[in-house]
């Protein structure tokens, strides 16, 4: 959540959103359509639909959004909201992102880039014209996500993913996912050796290893996000 006024994925935004939150947020960027990522999403809707005076906007990419469309707001998993109004309106419409073009969300302006997924999948570098971060989303290897954020003339936060510890490497694989061994070789590439780098989209049964695993890394300026802290940059 960014400023309380953004979401990056929505998996638990449903029941994680503040009731101030619920009143200003109305912009949810995807990364991709896994359903971890957008579980939240049509209770969200939902829980706000009566009360909406402006559409929920959804920005991602086109893939991302057939998805949406054909698997869930289909009528047989979850109401087509892109197709209802309420009594002031549209209460859901989509926002296709296309990868390396930036694009104005609410107050913020994101640039997504193509990342190393199962499925597709984008990581985004997030400007408020004051702060700049990036984010990976899920991903395994990637050199294209390096090549833009190294030449960024000022980067404030890195976000990157990990998901299982390193005796899974085999399943982080197969899922194009990190274990804290590739986390290390992908820092590795990263340019900006002064940037604070928090970690995120630890698998929870696997929470401890993988926070013990990168502890033992000892690499500089890197911790694990806090869920429910309060980050400013």
């Amino acid at each position: 959540m960014i400023d309380d006024r953004v979401a990056i994925d929505a998996g638990t935004l449903a029941h994680a959103a503040t009731d101030e939150m619920r009143s200003i947020l109305r912009d949810v960027v995807l990364t991709h359509a896994h359903l971890d990522h957008i579980a939240g999403l049509p209770l969200f809707v939902d829980d706000l639909f009566a009360s909406l005076e402006g559409p929920i906007r959804v920005h991602a990419s086109p893939e991302v959004i057939e998805v949406l469309e054909r698997d869930v707001f289909n009528w047989s998993v979850y109401p087509c909201f892109s197709e209802l109004t309420n009594d002031h309106g549209n209460v859901l419409e989509y926002v296709s992102l296309t990868a390396n073009e930036s694009a104005s969300v609410a107050h913020l302006e994101i640039t997504p880039v193509n990342v190393n997924h199962k499925i597709p999948t984008t990581g985004f570098v997030i400007s408020d014209g004051n702060r700049t971060i990036a984010l990976t989303g899920d991903t395994a290897e990637v050199s294209d996500f390096w090549e833009t954020v190294n030449v960024l003339g000022r980067l404030d936060a890195l976000l990157i993913e990990c998901a299982f510890p390193n005796e899974m490497a085999e399943l982080a694989e197969v899922s194009h996912h990190l274990t804290p061994r590739l986390l290390n070789d992908q820092l590795a590439k990263f340019g900006h050796p002064n940037c604070p780098i928090y970690v995120v989209n630890i698998k929870p049964i696997y929470r401890e290893p993988v926070i013990r695993q990168i502890e033992e890394l000892n690499i500089k300026h890197l911790s694990v996000l806090e869920v429910g802290k309060t980050y400013e940059w």
